[in-house]
């Protein structure tokens, strides 16, 4: 069976199995944004069994127009509050949000190959 997932217009392949042994490098490392929508914020609500109002309190913060989710810092690193470093997952999977779903396939990677292939050790050529 093949881990190899590929996607139109998307110059390099995924190898799934590589996020086992990875250490989470796409929950971990530079800080960054974890965009999330309304929909999304309900749907991890109610997998936390937290209000929205909470978990909005808890989790989350406002840039700009959009809700982000907040980062812990560990040492010289930032990981997502929902990156379990005891499993290597997310403690959300099964609510996680599209950002997070869609990885590593975004457009602004299709120009950026090397930079994903350094936080990525899933990346294979197409």
């Amino acid at each position: 069976m093949s881990n190899i997932i590929k996607k139109e217009s998307f110059p390099y392949a995924f190898d799934s199995s590589a996020c086992a042994t990875c250490a989470g490098k796409c929950c971990t490392g530079e800080s960054g944004y974890i965009f999330v929508t309304m929909s999304e914020i309900t749907s991890i609500s109610t997998l936390l069994k937290l209000s929205v109002n909470d978990f909005s309190v808890k989790y989350l913060f406002k840039k700009d127009y959009k809700y982000s989710i907040k980062e812990n810092k560990f040492n010289d690193s930032y990981e997502c509050a929902f990156y379990d470093r005891a499993t290597n997952g997310c403690k959300i999977y099964e609510a996680r949000p599209l950002q997070c779903k869609t990885f590593p396939f975004w457009d602004y990677f299709k120009s950026r190959v090397g930079e994903l292939k350094e936080e990525c050790p899933g990346i294979v050529d197409a």
